[in-house]
């Protein structure tokens, strides 16, 4: 970002947690400029810092704590006048954050999105504003789904109106200005953007805490949907990753439950996006109709992130999920028949409560015939407010770290010998990074349709029958794998794609 003029208000944004986050502080970012304030990357040059907490899990809670630490200790040496919490840690805990953490000068919640620039004004002016106060936020939606559009609930990343005293211009990068009106402003550059298709969950898994506060589901309308991708488009985006807590429920409160299936070939015609990546897919809810779609569409990458969380019928069904080992790998099978060299991925709970050695042999015979490209495996930990967290049967936490390492050990192996399955495949790679001075050898490195950015591997590009000198950020190339490290694949560069 450019350097800031000294006489306008500067913000910086700290970002923890999913791409779904990654969204909403781009969506405050957009309303932030259009508000007159300058974005800078570093934060002891801003007059306040916005830290977008993640109240997931443990771990990322206790980052979101020490990111808001971090900034905290700037106040006393730079000039940043104010820390403030947003986000899900802020909007699930509000005014018990703000008495355990005083170090931050607010804890703002969804709320208040639609006009963070007055509240940040306020706030580096030392007015003290009240911690916002949690609730569930799935008591704010009506029940029945086709009537949540018209309720009028705050959803951070659906690109809502701004309030009445918007600047008339927006800067430039803040867009699109036209068409359905979406407020956002890039924050990182890079081929690749999350774009949010819905907000909220309708499902109660035992051990999820985010309905209580992200609230039930709601879909954004796809001709928002498609400016945003235009725009994003615009911006030199070519891959789009579309985010949610449960794709494959979008469009059954718009009245089309397979509304999924016809926006996917339209945002793949947007000009200038060469692929579309869905994630956050519900292996109960995933339809025939939308393998097809995904594994058949050109411009769609043939790309399978399930949920599946487990794969024993009795510790799913303590989870509150459905399916088993047989209907999963019939899933996995249904994809590949369309798509044979489809990338599949997965999450795994290990140590939920009453867990049995037979349970875990289970879920290991599952990945063992799954062939998943990538698997992120977690520990059972108790989540506030959640069901599990009053269950019986809980499993010692160093029973549970054991059990992780194992499954974790399994997993590593398996999803190197994927990797090495490929050698010889041929694909192709959005180029992300180009390194002029590269320290192992490797000065080009993308990502095959098969890897999502961030969770999954990456492909390191050699000279082929193309050389790699010359390729930069957003190129794609077709490559033929010669090998592997671990998930990590090498490839020749055969082409060019664009």
């Amino acid at each position: 970002m450019a350097a800031a003029p000294e006489n306008r208000p500067r913000v910086a944004l700290v970002t923890l947690g999913c791409a779904r986050n990654e969204v909403d502080s781009e969506e405050l970012a957009g309303r932030l400029a259009a508000e007159g304030w300058d974005l800078v990357d570093d934060a002891s040059e801003a007059d306040a810092v916005v830290v977008n907490t993640c109240g997931f899990v443990e771990q990322a809670k206790k980052d979101s704590v020490d990111a808001l630490l971090e900034a905290a200790d700037l106040k006393g040496t730079g000039r940043p006048q104010a820390v403030v919490a947003v986000g899900c840690l802020a909007e699930r805990y509000g005014d018990q954050l703000a008495d355990a953490l005083p170090e931050a000068d607010a804890v703002l919640g969804f709320d208040d999105y639609a006009d963070i620039a007055d509240r940040l004004r306020r706030i580096v002016a030392g007015e003290h504003l009240v911690a916002h106060a949690p609730r569930d936020r799935r008591l704010l939606l009506p029940v029945t789904p086709l009537e949540r559009p018209a309720a009028g609930v705050a959803l951070p990343g659906h690109g809502q109106p701004q309030p009445s005293h918007d600047a008339p211009d927006l800067p430039e990068g803040v867009g699109p200005a036209s068409g359905p009106r979406v407020v956002r402003r890039r924050l990182e550059a890079g081929p690749t953007a999350p774009l949010k298709l819905a907000s909220g969950c309708d499902r109660r898994c035992a051990f999820c805490a985010i309905p209580s506060f992200r609230g039930s589901f709601v879909s954004r309308r796809p001709s928002d949907v498609l400016a945003e991708a235009r725009w994003l488009a615009e911006q030199g985006v070519h891959e789009l990753v579309l985010v949610s807590e449960n794709s494959t429920s979008y469009g059954k409160d718009l009245g089309d439950l397979r509304l999924l299936e016809s926006l996917l070939p339209e945002l793949a015609a947007v000009e200038g996006i060469d692929w579309v990546r869905v994630s956050y897919l519900q292996p109960a809810e995933t339809r025939p109709t939308l393998i097809e779609v995904i594994a058949r569409t050109p411009g769609v990458v043939p790309y399978f992130d399930l949920s599946f969380q487990h794969a024993s019928q009795d510790v799913l069904r303590r989870m509150r999920r459905f399916g088993g080992t047989e209907s999963f790998l019939e899933l996995l099978a249904s994809a590949r028949l369309h798509a044979p060299a489809a990338g599949a991925r997965s999450n795994v709970i290990v140590g939920f409560p009453g867990e049995t050695e037979a349970d875990l042999d289970e879920l290991e015979r599952f990945l063992v015939a799954a062939r998943l490209d990538a698997v992120g495996v977690f520990g059972y930990s108790d989540e506030d407010g959640t069901e599990a967290a009053t269950y019986d049967g809980k499993l010692d936490p160093d029973e549970v770290r054991e059990r992780v390492e194992r499954v974790a050990t399994l997993v590593e192996e398996l999803t190197s010998r994927r990797a090495a399955d490929r050698v010889g495949e041929q694909v192709q790679v959005l180029v992300e990074h180009v390194d002029d001075d590269p320290v192992d050898g490797f000065a080009v490195e993308g990502r095959s349709a098969h890897q999502a950015p961030e969770v999954d591997g990456v492909t390191l590009l050699v000279d082929g029958e193309v050389d790699v000198i010359g390729l930069r950020p957003g190129d794609l190339v077709t490559a033929t794998v010669v090998g592997s490290e671990g998930v990590d694949l090498v490839a020749a560069v055969d082409g060019r794609v664009r």
